[in-house]
C-alpha cells in the first residue's frame, strides 16, 4: 500500500515537521512493515511552468516525425517571448496546456535541461512527459496535456505535486483495514496521539424503495449490497489533476474519470467498488453463485469458465461483474468518442454504483483458481468494513456530481443481511498474563478504544470489536492489540527455561554432525525452497518410471512453475550454485541437508480433524498415513577449483572424487560401513557415476550416487562444466550404522605395511578389488589404500594395474614377517579368485 504523506495529512494534522521517515518510525513502532519512503521530486529544480502551444511546423528528413514548436510561458523565461522547442511527441495540438521545463532547471535524475542544438533547431527547454517529471504512467506515453483552465506560467512543480514522500507499506493479512488512507490515518493518529477525521463519517441518506431494483440469492456470500444511480454525467469530463496525481501517486493508472473516483474511494475508505453503465444493463442487478463452467468475459477481455463456488454479480442477461474480483466487459464504462464532423462527444452519462461487502474466503479462492489477482480481491481477501459501504457510494455519488456534473438519483437500495456486532469476553489482567508485564486495566480499556471498541466491564470486560477488525476474533488478538500500541520494544526480555532430561534425538544428532562434517570439509550451506516443477525431471534426464517423479503437488502453490513438492534435493542445490557461478564466485562448494516427499502407490486421503476436542490416536495416525513418507536426504555440488592455486602449490579443480569422498564423510558420521562402486543414474556421467551402498538387514541397498554430472544434464541447467554431485538418503546411512559411534581401538605395537600391484581387466571396477582384498586380508588387515592406477603397455592391452598399500597390525602383539606375508598372500588369492586379479610382474 502506497501512502502519499500529503494525501495522510488530510486526515491527521502530523507535526509540521513530521518526514516521511518520521511517520514511517511511528508506524513500525505500532506494528506495521514500512518497507520504504520514496522522495518524490528529489533534485527536481525549476523552472518548470505552464505553457500554451502557439504555432507546430513538422520538420522533414529525419526517420522519425519531428516539430518545431513555439510556446507561450508568459514571464517565466524572463522576456515573455515565445519559447521555442522541439519536440518528437505527436499527442498535442496548437492551443493546447502542456509543462515546459526551461534552460536551467534540473529534472529528476539529474537531468540538467539547457538550450541545444538538435535537428538543425535550437531547442530552449523541453516540452514534458509525465515519465520525464517522474509521475508515472498516466496511460497516453506522452506530453501532458493540461485543462484549458490553468493560466499560462503557473508553477507546474506546485500544480502537479511533484514534491511529495511516499510511505510503501507491506500490509500483512491481519491489517486489512491498513489498505486504505482511512486504515492508515488511524494507526498514525493512534502513534502520535492526535484526533482523526474520519473521511467516512459522511451524511448517507436512508434506502428506499425507489433505488436500483437489487436481489442477493446469496446472503452468506454477499451480506451487504449498496446501489445508487447517477445521471447526466459529461462525457467528456477528465479527471482534474488532484486526483490524477494521487491515484499516480498511489501506484495506480488513471483511466476515465468515473473509474478513477472509484479508484479513489477505494484507496482512501478501503471499499471496493464497480461502476456500471447503466444503459448497458438489462433488468434487475442480482448476486448469486455461478452455475458450473458457466462463461463470463471480464474487463480484461478474456473470457472464463467460472466455478460454483464463485460468486457473481448479474442481470437478466447473465453474469455482469466477478463478485469482489473484477467487472464484465459487457457493462463497460465507455470511452468517451468526439464525432470528426459535428464535434459531438458520446459516452456513458449515466452509472450504477456498487458498494458491496463478499465474503473473503469466496473471494479469495476465486481470485487464486482464476488466477485473477486485483486491487479489489486484495481488500476483500483480507477484510473490508462492511459499515463503510453505504458511505463509499455516497462519496462516490458526490465526486461524480462534483466533477462529471452529474444529478444524483433519489433512490437508494441497500440490502443488509441479519447480523450482530461481534463481542469478546476478556478477563483486563489477560494482556498482562500474555506480555509478562503489568499494564493495568486503564490502559487496556484505553488502548483498546484507540482501536475503535467499545469495552464494558470491570475485571471481566465485554469488547465489542470494531466493524473493521475482522481479525480480532479472541481475547489474545485483543491482547496483541494492546501490547503492539504500548511497544514491542517495552516488553521484558525472559529467556525460556529448558526442561532437564531431554536432548536430540540421534536423527538429529546426525544431522547436525553430518552438516558439521560437510562444513568442515569446506562446503557452504544453502537452504532451497521444498518447491520443484516437475520440467526439471527431464533436465536431470530422470527415466520416465524414475521414482523421483511420483511427486505430491499442492493445490495452492506459492508459483504456478513449482507446484510439486521436491524429491530430490539436486535442483535447489543446482539452482544456488548457478545463481553464485552467474554472479562471479565460481569456485563452489554447497551443501543441503533436508527432508524429500516420497509419494506412496496409493496415496492417502487426509481426513478433516475435529476442533473441539483433542483428535484421537486413531485419528492421529489415519492423518500420518495419509502424508508421503519424508526422509531427510543430505547432498553437495561442487565447482570450480576444490584447491586453490597460489605459492604454495598449482591447485585442483574440483571433481567426481571429491564427490564420492563427501558421502564417505557422512558414513564416518553415521557409524556406517559404505561401498562405494560403478554405478550408472539419471544426471550423472556413465563413466563417472558412483553408486554409494550400505547394508541393511542383511540385504544390499543403494541408497544414493556421486560424480561427474552428465554433460546434456550441465547444459540443461546452464551449469559450470564439469560440476559434480552427490546425493544420498541420510535416514537409511544411520540406519546402517550402529546405535552409537564407537571409538577406535589404537594399538601400541607396530604397523606392517605390505604393497601389492594387481593386473586386472579394464572393465573390472576397483572397488570389486579393494573388496576381495579386504576379505581375504582377515582381521589383521588395518587399511586398505588404492595408491595408484597405472595402464600402458607394459600390463597388456585392455588391462590396467592398481597399486595397493595394505597395512597390518596386531591388537596384542608385534606381527612377524611371515604373518603379514601370509595375510597378504591371502588377501591376493582372494582377488584372483574373485576378480581375476594377477600380480605384477609374476
Amino acid at each position: 500500500m502506497r501512502v502519499p504523506l500529503s494525501w495522510l495529512r488530510e486526515y491527521v494534522d502530523l507535526p509540521a515537521g513530521a518526514t516521511g521517515r518520521d511517520v514511517a518510525a511511528k508506524l513500525v513502532d505500532a506494528g506495521l512493515e514500512v518497507e520504504t519512503v520514496e522522495q518524490l521530486g528529489g533534485g527536481l529544480k525549476g523552472p518548470l511552468v505552464v505553457g500554451q502551444v502557439l504555432t507546430i511546423e513538422e520538420l522533414e528528413g529525419f526517420r522519425k516525425p519531428i516539430r518545431f514548436c513555439t510556446v507561450d510561458v508568459g514571464q517565466a523565461n524572463g522576456t515573455g517571448e515565445p519559447q521555442e522547442i522541439v519536440c518528437g511527441a505527436r499527442n498535442f495540438s496548437v492551443g493546447d496546456k502542456v509543462v515546459v521545463v526551461l534552460p536551467g532547471a534540473v529534472l529528476p535524475g539529474d537531468f540538467a535541461i539547457a538550450a541545444r542544438e538538435t535537428y538543425g533547431r535550437t531547442s530552449h527547454g523541453m516540452i514534458c512527459s509525465g515519465d520525464e517529471l517522474g509521475m508515472g504512467d498516466d496511460g497516453t506515453h506522452g506530453i501532458i496535456v493540461l485543462p484549458p483552465e490553468h493560466e499560462v506560467g503557473t508553477d507546474a512543480i506546485e500544480l502537479l505535486e511533484l514534491v511529495d514522500e511516499v510511505l510503501d507499506i507491506d500490509i500483512t493479512p491481519d491489517r486489512g483495514y491498513c489498505m486504505s488512507l482511512r486504515g492508515v490515518a488511524r494507526e498514525a493518529a493512534t502513534a502520535y496521539g492526535l484526533p482523526l477525521r474520519d473521511p467516512a463519517l459522511l451524511d448517507v441518506p436512508q434506502p428506499n424503495s425507489y433505488g436500483y431494483p437489487v436481489k442477493v440469492d446469496d446472503p452468506a456470500g454477499c451480506d451487504r449490497f449498496t446501489a445508487r444511480t447517477v445521471t447526466g454525467l459529461d462525457p467528456d469530463a477528465r479527471s482534474p489533476i488532484w486526483l490524477t496525481r494521487r491515484l499516480q501517486k498511489a501506484g495506480m493508472r488513471p483511466i476515465s474519470l468515473a473509474v478513477d473516483i472509484t479508484n479513489y474511494v477505494m484507496l482512501e475508505l478501503g471499499q471496493p467498488l464497480h461502476a456500471y453503465d447503466r444503459s448497458r444493463i438489462d433488468g434487475a442487478i442480482g448476486v448469486r453463485r455461478a452455475e458450473q463452467g458457466e462463461k463470463f468475459t471480464t474487463l480484461d477481455g478474456v473470457k472464463r469458465t467460472l466455478d460454483s463456488e464463485d460468486l457473481v454479480i448479474t442481470d437478466n442477461s447473465g453474469p455482469i461483474g466477478l463478485a469482489g474480483v473484477m467487472g464484465g466487459a459487457n457493462t463497460e464504462i465507455a470511452d468517451s468518442v468526439t464525432d470528426p464532423e459535428t464535434g459531438a462527444v458520446t459516452g456513458t452519462t449515466a452509472v450504477v454504483i456498487e458498494a458491496a461487502h463478499f465474503d473473503s474466503v469466496s473471494i479469495s479462492r476465486t481470485a487464486r483458481r482464476l488466477k485473477l489477482s486485483s486491487e479489489a480481491s486484495k481488500r476483500f481477501e483480507r477484510g473490508v468494513d462492511p459499515l463503510a459501504a453505504a458511505a463509499a457510494a455516497q462519496r462516490t455519488v458526490d465526486l461524480l456530481v462534483l466533477l462529471a456534473g452529474g444529478t444524483a438519483e433519489a433512490g437508494v437500495t441497500e440490502f443488509l443481511a441479519p447480523g450482530a456486532p461481534r463481542t469478546i469476553a476478556m478477563r483486563a489482567d489477560h494482556p498482562d498474563r500474555v506480555a509478562g508485564m503489568d499494564y493495568g486495566r486503564e490502559t487496556v480499556v484505553r488502548r483498546l478504544q484507540e482501536v475503535g471498541c467499545d469495552v464494558y466491564g470491570q475485571d471481566e470486560l465485554v469488547i465489542t470489536v470494531p466493524s473493521w477488525r475482522p481479525d480480532l476474533a479472541a481475547p489474545n488478538d485483543l491482547a496483541e492489540e494492546v501490547i503492539r500500541l504500548e511497544g514491542y520494544g517495552n516488553l521484558p526480555s525472559t529467556l525460556p527455561q529448558v526442561p532437564s532430561g531431554r536432548g536430540l534425538t540421534p536423527r538429529q544428532q546426525l544431522h547436525r554432525r553430518a552438516g558439521r562434517a560437510l562444513a568442515g570439509a569446506g562446503y557452504v550451506e544453502a537452504l532451497s525452497y521444498p518447491f520443484i516443477g516437475e520440467q526439471v525431471f527431464d533436465q536431470l534426464q530422470l527415466p520416465a518410471h524414475d521414482a523421483a517423479r511420483q511427486v505430491v503437488k499442492l493445490v495452492n502453490p506459492i508459483s504456478d512453475e513449482e507446484p510439486a513438492l521436491r524429491t530430490t534435493l539436486l535442483p535447489g542445490l543446482l539452482g544456488a550454485l548457478r545463481r553464485n557461478d552467474s554472479r562471479g564466485s565460481h569456485d563452489l562448494a554447497l551443501f543441503e541437508t533436508g527432508s524429500v516427499f516420497l509419494a506412496g502407490a496409493q496415496p492417502g486421503v487426509a481426513v478433516r480433524l475435529p476442533v473441539d476436542r483433542r483428535p484421537t490416536d486413531e485419528e492421529i495416525a489415519t492423518l500420518d498415513a495419509a502424508l508421503p513418507a519424508q526422509p531427510r536426504y543430505a547432498a553437495v555440488v561442487l565447482a570450480g577449483a576444490r584447491e586453490q592455486a597460489g605459492w604454495w602449490g598449482k591447485g585442483r579443480p574440483a571433481d567426481w572424487a571429491d564427490a564420492v569422498q563427501a558421502a564417505r564423510a557422512l558414513a564416518v558420521e553415521a557409524g556406517a560401513e559404505l561401498v562405494v562402486r560403478q554405478g550408472q543414474y539419471g544426471p550423472w556421467h556413465p563413466g563417472r557415476c558412483a553408486e554409494l551402498v550400505v547394508t541393511l538387514d542383511g540385504v544390499e541397498q543403494v541408497i544414493g550416487h556421486a560424480g561427474e554430472l552428465h554433460p546434456r544434464v550441465v547444459k540443461a541447467l546452464g551449469l559450470p562444466a564439469r560440476t559434480s554431485a552427490m546425493e544420498l538418503d541420510l535416514d537409511r546411512l544411520a540406519a546402517a550404522g550402529g546405535e552409537a559411534l564407537q571409538a577406535p581401538r589404537i594399538s601400541s605395537f607396530p604397523v606392517a605395511t605390505q604393497d601389492v600391484a594387481l593386473i586386472v581387466d579394464a572393465s573390472v571396477p576397483a572397488s570389486d578389488v579393494e573388496a576381495a582384498l579386504r576379505k581375504g586380508a582377515g582381521e589383521l588387515l588395518e587399511s586398505l589404500r588404492l595408491f595408484d592406477v597405472f595402464t600402458g603397455e607394459q600390463v597388456g592391452e585392455g588391462k590396467k594395474s592398481l597399486a595397493y598399500a595394505l597395512r597390518f597390525r596386531a591388537a596384542d602383539r608385534t606381527l612377524t614377517a611371515e604373518e603379514s606375508t601370509a595375510a597378504r598372500d591371502a588377501a591376493v588369492a582372494l582377488a584372483g579368485e574373485r576378480t581375476g586379479a594377477v600380480l605384477r610382474g609374476a
